[in-house]
Formats: C-alpha cells, sequence, structure tokens
C-alpha cells in the first residue's frame, strides 16, 4: 500500500477505505498482491512470446516501475508537507497578497453573450435610452463576440472583473463627448449605466442562491485553516483519504512535543551534514572557489535561523509565562550567538503552574447530627485561600460546589473539612465533623469518587465518607509527570521512589525535576541536554521497579524504573522528544510481540499501524522515519512546486500564476526547513510558469519580473542581504531561462494583441516591457542602453504590424484578386479599412499606455500597419472608373481618423492619401462648376417663376448644389492647410459668379413682366412677381453662407471687393425692383387723378357733367359721382397690399416697399392739388380725394408704416387743403358732400 517495494496483497484495504476511479488510467503506485508477479498466460496461448511482445511487456515494466518510484516520491514529499502544516515555524499565511477574481469559463461567456443579445433584442426589462444601447451594442460586437476574447477565457486569464473593467473605458470615452445636460453629472451617468451594465450580465440569475458549502478551490484565496491545507495537498500530490490518515497517525501530527522534537532532530542531522561537508570537503561546483567556505557559513547561519525561529516560539500557545534558554552547539560555537548563553539551569527556572478544581458532591455516613442542622464543607490548598460550600441539611448533604485554585506545588496537599452549624451561646467556631486530605496530582482520575473521612474517636461517624472530585491541569510546559525509582551519579544518588516530572523550559531546554509534596521548587533536577535515552534490562541489586530506561551521557548514567510497562514506554518516547537524539529507542522484542498477540497497545502508538502487516507497517515507518537532510530537495521540491502549480491552474480562480495564501505559505515553510535554495526555487518557478505561457496561459509578467530579479540579483551577486554561492548548476540554468524568456517576451510584443487583449490583464503588457528591459540587462546594476531597448521594440513592433495586418485579412476574408470587380474591391478596401482603424483605437486605447517611453514607436507601428494596407488599396483604386466619384467615402473613413490622431496626422500613410486624391478632388469640382452653370443656363430659359420654398425651381436647385459641394468639400476635412484654403476659396468664388448670373436673370425678368404689366387700377401684382422679390432674398441668405469665407481665414482686398460687389449687386436690383414696383403704383394713382381733372372748375365738361348729373337726379337714383373711382382705387391698394404681404417673405423689403409707395401716393395727390391752388375744387373731386387720402392713411397705418411717414408734409398739405375745401362746401351747398369727411368717423363704410 504505502510501500512500493513490498510485494504482499494489499488491495483489499485500498477498496475498503477509499473509492478508486474505474476509468483511472494511472495505477496506485502501492504494490499489490499481483503488482509485482507474472500472470500466467492462459492455455489456448502459446507459452513463448514473439520479441515484440516482450519488448512491450518490458516497456509496460519500466513504465510501472517508473511510476511507482514517482508514486513513492510524492509520498515522501507528502510527509515532509504534513510536518511543515502541522508545526510551521517559519512562514505565516500571508494576508496583503492580491484577491484573485473568480475566472470566467465558456459556458458562462456564452452565458453573457445570450444575457446581452437578449437586450439588444428587447426581451428584458431594463430600461435605456439609445446612447446606451449603443454602448452596449458596440461591446457585445467589438468586444464580446473577438475571437480574442474566447481565446482569453480558455486560457483562464479572463474574470467577470475584466468584462466590466472593457466596458467601463468604453463608456467613459461615450460620456465624455456627450454634451452637457443641466442637472445631470456625466458621474452620474457613469454609475447609472454600470448598473444597468451590471444587471445585464447577471441575467435572471438569483443572487440569493447561493452554494450551502464552498468547494475547497472557492475558499482558497483565504486563510485555510490546517485540516484545508491538507486536503489541498492531498488533491495536489494525488495522496488518497486513508493514505493521508495512517500518515497523519504514524507521524502523530496531533501531538505537538513530538513535532517539535521532530524538527529537532532534522535541524541536528543538517548540523551534522554541514560538519560532514566542511571536513570531507564534498561541495557542489561553484562559481568561484572562494565560495566554497561562504556555503559552510550559509548552511551553518540557516539552521542558526531556524534554531532562532524555533527557540521564538512559545513552548504551547497561550501557556504560562517561561523563561526562553537557547541551546548550546556542542559541535561549533558559530551556531549561535544570538544572546545570552547558560550551560546549567538553576532551580529558579523551572515554573510551574497548575489549575485545581474540586468538586464536592455530598456526604455519606452522616449519623451524629440530627436530620434538621445544617452542615457545610471547606475545602482548601496548603498555602492557598479557603473556600466554603452552600448550606445543607444534616438529612441531605449534598452539594456539587465546585472550587478552582492556583497552585505552583506539583504535589499539592489538598484539606477538606466537614462542619455543622454551633448552637452553644458561648461557642465560637462550629464544630468540626471529619476531614480528608488528598495529595493529587495530574495523572490522577478525573471523575468523583469516594473518599473516607477522618473523624474523632469517640465520634459515632465511623463511616463518614466524602465523595468529591479533584482535576489537576497538567501546564503546557509539563511534557510528563509520574512517580518513578531513579539513580544517577550527579543527582538522585540513592535509589529511591521519587515524583519526576519532565519540564519543557524552551525550545531546546528540557529537564527531568524531581518534587516533594508542597514545594514549587524542584528538590533536584537534571538538565537533559546531551542525554540519550534508551530501553534497559533490569539491575541486579536494585529493589523496587520491575522495568527499567536509562539516559546515558559522557560522564554520567541515570537509571530509571517503573511499575508498568505502559508507563515505561511513555516515558521514552517524551524524553526521547526532549533530548533531541538521531536514535529512536526500539521497545524490547518480547514486548512487541506481546502487543502484536493481543496485548494492550500502547497508547501512543496509532492504532491503525497494528492493523497492517509487517510489510505494509515497514513502508510506513520507512515514509515517517526518513531523515529529511538525506534526500535531495533540490529534486523534490520542483515536484511539488509544479503540482502546486498545476493544481493553482486549474481551480476556478484567475490566478495569472500567482499561489493561494496557504500555498505560499506551506512552500515557503518547506524551504526554509528543509534548505532549498531561494535561486533554485525561483529557477523552478520561472521554468513552470514559461511552459504555461509558451502554451497560451496567460501569466502575470509581474511574477516572471519578481523571480526573474530574484534569481538575477543572486547569480550577480546583487541580493539586498549580501553575496551568496552561486553553483555552476545555477548559473547555467539560469542563462537557458534568460535566452527562453527573451524568445518569450518577444512573442508576447510581437502578439500584443493576442497575448493582452484589450489590454487585459491590466498592466501586463506594460510589466512585459519592464521584463524585457531587466532580462536585457547584462548584470543587476548597469541598465541596458536606451537606444538598445528601442531598436528592440521597433523590430518586434515591425513584426505585430505585419501579423495584426495578416490576421485581420484573414479574419474580414478578403482576398487579392484582380479579376474582382471594381464595386467589390472598392467595398471590400471600405470594410478592411474599418476594420484597420478599429485596430488602431484599439491598440491605442488599451496599448498605448504600456508604450509611453516611446509614443513615437506606436506611430511607427501604425504607419508600417497602414503601409501594408495602402498596397491593397493602391490596386482598387487604380482598377476604379475614370470620374467614378465612389471612392471618396474611403478617403472620408481614413482621413477623419488620421485627422483626429496626433501622431499620424499628415504622417506617411496620410500624404500618400492626399496625393492619391488631390486630382479627384479638383476633377470633381471642374465637372460640378460646369454642370452648375449649364443648369443655371437651362433653367432661367424655361422658368415659370413658381414659388418653390423660398425661391424658384432654378434658384433652388442652384443653391442646393452649390451647398452640397461645399459641403462635400468641408466634410473632406482637408488635412493640409495650403490646399484646403485653395479649395474654399475657389468654391466661394464659383459661387459668387454664380449668384451675380442668378441675380441679373432674375432682375432682367422683372423689368420685362413690369414693362407688360397694366397701369390701370385693374392691376395686381404678380406671384411670378412676388417669387422673384423671394428669390433675391434667399440670394442674399444664401450668400452670406456660400460666398464668405470663415473667420479664422485672412482675407484679402481683392477677395472682400469681389464678396462686395455681389452685395452691392443684390441691394441695387432689390432698390431697382422697389423703385419699379411703386413707380407701377404711382402710374395707376395718376390715372385716377387725371379722371377727377375733368371736374376742374370753369372747364367746359365739368358743367355738362353737373347739369347731366342734376336732371336725371329728378326721376331716378343716381350714385354718386367719383365714388366708384375711390372705390376702385382703394380695392386696387388694399388687394396688392395683401398680396405683397402674403407672397413676400421678407417683412423688412415689404416694410420699405409700403413706405416708398405711400409716400409717392401722397406726393401725387398733394401735387395735384398745388396745380389747383387758385381753385375750387369740385364737389365730387372733393368727397373722391377725401375718401382715398383718408381711406389710403388708413390701410398703410394698418400695413405698419410708422406715424412719422404717414404724418409727412405732403399728406398734411393735403389734409389741411381738403379740410378747408370741406369747409366752404358745407358752407355753400349743405349736405352736399352726404357725410365725407376728413374728421375721423366709424360710420363711414369701408
Amino acid at each position: 500500500m504505502l510501500d512500493p517495494s513490498s510485494s504482499e496483497d494489499s488491495g483489499g484495504e485500498i477498496d475498503e477505505d477509499t473509492e478508486v476511479p474505474k476509468d483511472s488510467p494511472k495505477k496506485p503506485l502501492t504494490s499489490s498482491g499481483q503488482g509485482g508477479k507474472h500472470k500466467r498466460p492462459p492455455a489456448d496461448q502459446p507459452q513463448a512470446e514473439s520479441p515484440s511482445a516482450g519488448d512491450e511487456q518490458k516497456n509496460e515494466k519500466e513504465r510501472l516501475q517508473k511510476e511507482e518510484a514517482e508514486r513513492k516520491s510524492k509520498l515522501q514529499i507528502y510527509v515532509f508537507v504534513l510536518r511543515c502544516i502541522a508545526y510551521p515555524f517559519n512562514a505565516k499565511q500571508p494576508t496583503d497578497m492580491a484577491r484573485r477574481q473568480q475566472k470566467l469559463n465558456k459556458q458562462q461567456l456564452q452565458a453573457v453573450k445570450d444575457h446581452f443579445l437578449a437586450f439588444l433584442n428587447g426581451e428584458t426589462q431594463i430600461v435605456a435610452d439609445e446612447a446606451f444601447c449603443n454602448a452596449v451594442r458596440s461591446y457585445y460586437e467589438g468586444f464580446l463576440n473577438s475571437e480574442r476574447v474566447s481565446r482569453m477565457v480558455q486560457s483562464g486569464g479572463c474574470s467577470a472583473c475584466d468584462f466590466r473593467d472593457v466596458f467601463k473605458k468604453n463608456i467613459e470615452r461615450r460620456v465624455r463627448s456627450l454634451p452637457e445636460i443641466d442637472g445631470l453629472s456625466k458621474e452620474t451617468v457613469l454609475s447609472s449605466w454600470i448598473a444597468k451594465y451590471d444587471a445585464i450580465y447577471r441575467g435572471d440569475e438569483d443572487l440569493r442562491r447561493q452554494p450551502q458549502r464552498m468547494h475547497l478551490s472557492a475558499v482558497s484565496e483565504l486563510i485555510l485553516s490546517k485540516e484545508q491545507l491538507y486536503e489541498m495537498f492531498q488533491l495536489i500530490l494525488g495522496i488518497k483519504k486513508f493514505e493521508h490518515q495512517l500518515l497523519y497517525n504514524a507521524c502523530q501530527l496531533d501531538n505537538v512535543d513530538e513535532q517539535a522534537a521532530q524538527i529537532r532532530r532534522e535541524l541536528d542531522g543538517r548540523q551534522q551534514l554541514a560538519e560532514r561537508v566542511a571536513k570531507e570537503r564534498k561541495y557542489p561546483k561553484f562559481v568561484s572557489k572562494d565560495m566554497e567556505a561562504m556555503y559552510i557559513e550559509e548552511l551553518r547561519s540557516s539552521v542558526n535561523l531556524l534554531m532562532a525561529n524555533l527557540e521564538s516560539l512559545p513552548v504551547a500557545k497561550g501557556g504560562p509565562d517561561f523563561k526562553q534558554k537557547l541551546k548550546r552547539s556542542t559541535m561549533n560555537n558559530s551556531f549561535l550567538d544570538m544572546g545570552e548563553e547558560t550551560e546549567f539551569l538553576s532551580k529558579s527556572d523551572v515554573v510551574l503552574s497548575f489549575t485545581l478544581e474540586i468538586v464536592i458532591v455530598e456526604v455519606q455516613g452522616l449519623k451524629s447530627v440530627a436530620p434538621n442542622r445544617i452542615v457545610y464543607c471547606t475545602m482548601e490548598v496548603e498555602g492557598g485561600e479557603k473556600l466554603q460550600t452552600d448550606q445543607a441539611e444534616a438529612s441531605r448533604p449534598q452539594w456539587g460546589t465546585q472550587g478552582d485554585f492556583m497552585t505552583t506545588h506539583p504535589l499539592p496537599m489538598i484539606k477538606v473539612k466537614l462542619f455543622t452549624e454551633s448552637t452553644g451561646v458561648l461557642a465560637l467556631e462550629d464544630k468540626e465533623l471529619g476531614r480528608v486530605i488528598l495529595n493529587p496530582t495530574t495523572n490522577g482520575p478525573k471523575q468523583a469518587e469516594l473518599h473516607k473521612m477522618v473523624v474523632s474517636k469517640n465520634s459515632q461517624d465511623s463511616e463518614l465518607k466524602i465523595k468529591l472530585a479533584v482535576r489537576m491541569d497538567k501546564p503546557p510546559n509539563m511534557k510528563h509527570s509520574g512517580y518513578l525509582y531513579a539513580l544517577g551519579q550527579r543527582v538522585w544518588k540513592r535509589w529511591k521512589r521519587r515524583y519526576l516530572v519532565l519540564v519543557q523550559v524552551s525550545q531546546y531546554t528540557f529537564a527531568m525535576c524531581s518534587y516533594r509534596e508542597r514545594k514549587s521548587e524542584p528538590h533536584e533536577l537534571m538538565q537533559l541536554e546531551g542525554y540519550t535515552v534508551d530501553y534497559s534490562d533490569p539491575q541486579p541489586g536494585l529493589q523496587g521497579g520491575r522495568v527499567f530506561f536509562s539516559a546515558v551521557k559522557e560522564g554520567d548514567l541515570v537509571v530509571f524504573a517503573s511499575d508498568d510497562e505502559q508507563d515505561r514506554m511513555l516515558w521514552v518516547q517524551a524524553i526521547y522528544r526532549a533530548t533531541g537524539q538521531s536514535y529512536k529507542p526500539v521497545p524490547p522484542t518480547q514486548i512487541q510481540r506481546q502487543n502484536c498477540r493481543g496485548g494492550n497497545p500502547q497508547p501512543d502508538v496509532p492504532i491503525s499501524l497494528l492493523s497492517l502487516d509487517r510489510s505494509q507497517r515497514q513502508g510506513v515507518e520507512d515514509l515517517i522515519s526518513a531523515v529529511p537532510c538525506r534526500f535531495d530537495h533540490a529534486a523534490l521540491f520542483p515536484m511539488l512546486q509544479k503540482q502546486t502549480l498545476q493544481h493553482r491552474m486549474n481551480d476556478s480562480f484567475s490566478c495569472l500564476g500567482w499561489f493561494s495564501p496557504g500555498q505560499v505559505f506551506v512552500l515557503d515553510e518547506y524551504c526554509a526547513r528543509y534548505g532549498v535554495r531561494g535561486c533554485h526555487r525561483h529557477l523552478s518557478y520561472l521554468r513552470d510558469l514559461m511552459e504555461y505561457s509558451e502554451n497560451n496561459t496567460l501569466v502575470d509578467p509581474t511574477l516572471l519580473h519578481y523571480s526573474y530579479a530574484f534569481c538575477a540579483s543572486h547569480i550577480h551577486g546583487n541580493r539586498p542581504d549580501g553575496i551568496g554561492t552561486v553553483t555552476e548548476e545555477e548559473r547555467e540554468q539560469f542563462e537557458d531561462i534568460r535566452s527562453r524568456l527573451l524568445s518569450l517576451l518577444d512573442n508576447q510584443i510581437i502578439h500584443f494583441r493576442y497575448c493582452f487583449p484589450f489590454g487585459r490583464p491590466d498592466g501586463a503588457l506594460k510589466a512585459t516591457l519592464s521584463l524585457l528591459e531587466r532580462v536585457l540587462m547584462k548584470d543587476i546594476t548597469t541598465p541596458i542602453p536606451p537606444e538598445e531597448m528601442k531598436k528592440m521594440v521597433k523590430k518586434c513592433l515591425e513584426k505585430a504590424a505585419l501579423i495584426n495586418y495578416s490576421q485581420l485579412t484573414q479574419y474580414a476574408q478578403i482576398e487579392a484578386d484582380a479579376q474582382a470587380a471594381p464595386e467589390k474591391r472598392l467595398e471590400d478596401m471600405m470594410r478592411l479599412g474599418e476594420l484597420c482603424i478599429e485596430v488602431l483605437q484599439q491598440n491605442d486605447e488599451h496599448h498605448s499606455e504600456a508604450f509611453s517611453w516611446w509614443p513615437e514607436m506606436m506611430a511607427e507601428h501604425a504607419e508600417t500597419f497602414l503601409s501594408l494596407y495602402t498596397v491593397d488599396m493602391d490596386g482598387a483604386l487604380q482598377v476604379q472608373p475614370v470620374d467614378s466619384w465612389d471612392s471618396f467615402p474611403l478617403f472620408q473613413l481614413l482621413n477623419n481618423f488620421l485627422r483626429c490622431d496626433p501622431h499620424l496626422c499628415n504622417g506617411m500613410f496620410h500624404k500618400h492619401l492626399q496625393d492619391l486624391f488631390i486630382p479627384l478632388v479638383v476633377r470633381y469640382i471642374d465637372l460640378m462648376e460646369s454642370s452648375i452653370a449649364q443648369s443655371i443656363h437651362r433653367g432661367f430659359q424655361q422658368e415659370t417663376w413658381q414659388s418653390v420654398n423660398n425661391g424658384s425651381a432654378t434658384s433652388e436647385d442652384l443653391f442646393w448644389k452649390l451647398d452640397a459641394l461645399q459641403m462635400f468639400v468641408l466634410d473632406l476635412h482637408w488635412p493640409e492647410p495650403e490646399f484646403a484654403k485653395h479649395l474654399e476659396q475657389r468654391l466661394k468664388l464659383m459661387a459668387s459668379d454664380m449668384m451675380e448670373a442668378c441675380v441679373k436673370r432674375t432682375k432682367a425678368a422683372f423689368d420685362s413682366k413690369m414693362q407688360k404689366a397694366s397701369k390701370a387700377t385693374d392691376f395686381r401684382v404678380s406671384l411670378s412677381v412676388c417669387t422673384m422679390f423671394n428669390m433675391l432674398m434667399d440670394a442674399k441668405k444664401q450668400c452670406a453662407k456660400l460666398c464668405v469665407l470663415d473667420s479664422g481665414q485672412e482675407i484679402d482686398k481683392q477677395w472682400q471687393q469681389y464678396h462686395s460687389k455681389i452685395d452691392v449687386l443684390i441691394d441695387d436690383a432689390f432698390k431697382d425692383m422697389i423703385s419699379s414696383m411703386v413707380t407701377k403704383f404711382a402710374g395707376v394713382l395718376d390715372g385716377v387723378l387725371s379722371k377727377l381733372s375733368r371736374y376742374d372748375e370753369g372747364t367746359f365738361f365739368s358743367s355738362i357733367l353737373s347739369f347731366t348729373v342734376k336732371a336725371a337726379a329728378k326721376y331716378v337714383d343716381v350714385p354718386k359721382p367719383g365714388m366708384d373711382l375711390a372705390d376702385t382705387y382703394i380695392t386696387f391698394v388694399r388687394q396688392n397690399q395683401d398680396i405683397l404681404r402674403d407672397r413676400v417673405n421678407e417683412e423688412m423689403y415689404i416694410e420699405k416697399l409700403f413706405d416708398q409707395w405711400y409716400t409717392s401716393s401722397m406726393k401725387g395727390v398733394c401735387a395735384w392739388l398745388t396745380d389747383r391752388l387758385d381753385l375750387q375744387l369740385h364737389m365730387y373731386q372733393l368727397k373722391t380725394l377725401i375718401k382715398i387720402v383718408k381711406k389710403t392713411y388708413r390701410d398703410f397705418r394698418l400695413q405698419g408704416v410708422l406715424d412719422g411717414t404717414l404724418n409727412n408734409k405732403s399728406y398734411e398739405t393735403v389734409y389741411n387743403r381738403l379740410t378747408v375745401e370741406e369747409a366752404t362746401m358745407a358752407v355753400k351747398a349743405g349736405d352736399g358732400l352726404q357725410g365725407i369727411t376728413m374728421r375721423d368717423s366709424d360710420e363711414e363704410d369701408g
């Protein structure tokens, strides 16, 4: 079972104690009954086997032997690990290590993808705005669906925290670009988005549903108990539970004294080994001959330190005070030079403290006292205080009272007395009924027993007994006690029975002390340093004692005897642990045979070993009795560390190669206790970590850096604790690891997008570069020249550009096919360009910080990356048709990214891109200019002047084309300032020229319309004229946008004059059009006034008209002469006002037109009246003018003409004249005006 060399069958025990997996490919390395024998071949097979079958059998046998040897090594390592865990004295479980996160697996990644897809499909109850949905969509498509994330999850280096950090980084960039919102800070938006992300990530999981018991791997990040550490290393080394139980019992791991003794034996062995190496001069091969003496000092100082660590531990935690003494080396005084040393102990150095518990239960046989009398008990320890029980009636003397005492006497005297209360008047004290005196020991019975009490001579209570229990606890520094016969040469010179106590004064100081009753100091003591204990035969001539043992030292022999074999074995084992001797006492053969036949087994021997047969028990004994200093721990520890790392990398945490606190503790303790060299430990660790890293498993480069720096400082002699010895093997291994590490780091930097996807683990790439710089250093103090480091990184990034672009083209599934259609190739370039931009943005976002030492290096890497894209882009653009503008979106895509990057803007690729597209842009503008000019000519030839938006169809088309062309060039965001200025000036000049042509053609059309218009009161402003007005107004507005340079550019005088010319042209056109319109309105008024001139006084036509009206009025109702003329004119004015107000868009020009129209009208009336100053107006003339003037005044006031214009000088002249004429007519003709007056009146007809 546990003995690899055993050939006896133990398979039954394996079946009973553990469950062996049926499909396990590994055979247990414990030999079974058939493991060492050949199976007999079946009868139907030939006895002679072919050579190939013999070779297979031989290979199988070798494989089994190799597995058994490995199994034996793991069992032996496990024994050492058990002792490290059971009694650590060098290391502690670290509490300051970074807490590792639970890693994600493929199933969890798919579940997360499903959660986010459900949110994007609207299948969740999470409310979110469009900006958050866009952020989640980008995260889902760019991160969760990335192949690099799948690789990272597969490598076991990805946690939910990494996913959250990437999302947080993405949204921080997005939220910063959002506009500010009053009352809502961006920090609030970020926290809200993160909360929603967490809700999406969890999905429908119930957070309250937690497993009842956490698996061991789930608590590995915590501080583990000894039992949890045992369980962990069983899994690490493949130890079965029953094997652990056997070894646990055999090693007596629950016995602190045995473990401390084991450590002392181990340290003594290492002392002897150091001295033997120094004496025989069997040194390892060092890089320098001078290191041999230093090596011995290292061995001695390491043992020295371990002894000091052990000495600093208390004898037992929580025990009483004790004095620590240091062991004095008999080999070399240099081993301990750490404090005051003493060779002999004094009696005052040995201090013991005991706790006594006395429980008085009841008294039996009390007859001399009346049943109703009160009785009680007192108890005291000699030299201490006295305690009393409660009172009880004599008929039922029961108490159950406990008294607690402290004493320093190993053999204390306890007095318990029974009293009854005295009833006499003169009695001063209660009456004593009986007493009992006890001398308990720590080995005495713990349960209550009856003791006969001593009574007075004449007492009736001759059978008085008291039932009580005395418990005397053993202090931690008291390792064993009991009565022995002893005889020595220096102490105990008479053979007699004594009470002896084995006392541990400190970790290295023990003493056998004999005590007398009621004494706290030992009567005699023997310091056990240098003694060897063993079983011995009975000594003739000594009376007393049945079984003997002895302690021997140069110049002294002490013989002990006990009455019980079991007691003798306990004493020998306790003294064996105390002396630290290498020889282990073996009980006499007859006692072993007696025990095996069925005698009572020894309590300290594990019962489980007795159930094993001889060979199996021998296997266990070989494992636990193996001397650690005889093993090659330089070979055993790498095996332990490798198995531990394998277990750690396979647990549920994203450890990145870091051990858990419990694993660090055990490995540290192992190295310190068994002398594993630190450099060898870290070299093995580096080798294991690099194997994982080379197999695409994420390993923290900071961890590699720590171990490499330790090894480098050791090899180069720059350790913080001074120069140490360096072996040739260590130097060779270091150089081999250094070359491997250089190759590994070179490969990781070349594949940085895939080794550290999305900047995960956080800071890993920067740590990799830092480690590379350390590895390139020739020694620990001389830094590498910056140029050499920069040259190597540059070379790596050049290779990285090629790899990244190749991976990108494979991902996009784009192949260089010369036969593909130009549209298809351009479409592929667009898609590939988007992916290239995404790659460069991710590099800048996640990896640029790592290269912050050389910001230009990432720019060169991007240029190299884009130069590969240039080849494909040039090929696609060359096959595009002539005068095809489909490639402009590609320029905009690339230029919009490049111009915003401070390192790539106007770089090599950017300039090449500009050189490609300058001819296309110039050609496009030339063709557009010709096309717009032709459209203006054709448009105005076919113009119907129907109103379209703010102008006519031709003007709208012109302005739209000019604006679209300028916006197109503006959207190009041409990066080169001179050419961008040239483009803008050319487009502005083109717009000015086109605008001038448009205004002139419009003005010509307006003049033609006005010439053809009627001059009578039936004239109405046509819609086409209004459209022309609107078009000029729109042209003036568009001119400010299309013909003016940006305020940031310098404007020369020539350009300023040219632009002013356009403005003047438009303003002059407006003036001319308004003047022409007012002239037309004034001509209509002149026609009306000319009709009124026929009624002038003194004319022949006036007399005829007056006579005709009067004659006709006798027979019929004749309409008022002149009123139809006034009404017709008023209607003309009002309708044209309404048309202009409704159809013309610009209020300012309407008001200007109305002002001039009103002023012109008043001037015309004033001039007509001025010509008739000497004439009295005819009644009909007066009535018509009053109505025209009055209505005109009111209508123009309603249209918004200001009072200053309404009440001008011409109006006042007309008003005064008509008022005088009205008064004259009223005197002369009475009511001939029929209510028409210049006075304001609301009774007039509208």
